[in-house]
């Protein structure tokens, strides 16, 4: 897996944000502010547009954590740059990785998203996609198993924010009335790793 992988990754991210846009409104309308869908379109499509040459893998993980935060303004958009920023302190020096070193680096993403932002599995965020989807991947030597397997333990994950009670931004004033709604940031992990777990994401 090298920057060329990477790249061909996030274009793919990128589409399927796209595609699920009015979705990720439509969940977002329920106990946030309803821009979901638009800052992670938004956020992942000038990730997937950018111009860079850069092959060290924590370099470029930390130029698309920045190009993230500041293209998807919202606090989302700064959860997923604290988790792109956790992945290029573990990745920097690497031009390659196998899956087992992206695994890793994701766990560092997911240590610095919690201590950064505060927050657990359980509190009905992205992390509860997220969590069990990369633990899913543990000892893993076959990529495309470990995403199949990460995938469906992010779409489980992502369901079981239906009963979960929101803890975290505006979800968390409507206090019970939030059990029920499925937590539109676990769906966005959710897409990401689908979009991981098809065959044709990663073409070398």
């Amino acid at each position: 897996m090298n920057a060329e992988n990477v790249h061909d990754a996030m274009s793919r991210i990128a589409e399927k944000m796209e595609k699920s846009k009015d979705l990720l409104v439509k969940l977002d309308q329920q106990n946030g502010d309803g821009d979901l869908g638009l800052s992670m379109a938004s956020g992942f499509a000038a990730v997937a547009e950018l111009d860079t040459k850069e092959r060290d893998l924590g370099r470029l993980f930390m130029i698309m954590a920045r190009k993230f935060n500041e293209c998807a303004p919202s606090s989302l958009g700064t959860i997923l740059s604290f988790g792109m920023m956790g992945m290029a302190q573990a990745l920097r020096g690497h031009e390659k990785i196998d899956i087992q070193d992206l695994v890793q680096a994701m766990h560092k993403g997911l240590e610095n998203i919690m201590g950064k932002a505060g927050s657990k599995p359980g509190e009905k965020t992205i992390l509860d996609a997220l969590y069990p989807a990369v633990a899913a991947m543990d000892g893993e030597s076959d990529a495309g198993c470990a995403f199949q397997k990460a995938a469906a333990a992010a779409a489980e994950g992502s369901e079981r924010t239906r009963q979960m009670r929101a803890v975290h931004g505006r979800a968390a004033y409507y206090g019970d009335k939030s059990i029920g709604i499925l937590d539109g940031g676990s769906v966005v992990g959710r897409l990401i790793f689908e979009t991981l777990a098809d065959k044709d994401t990663f073409k070398g």
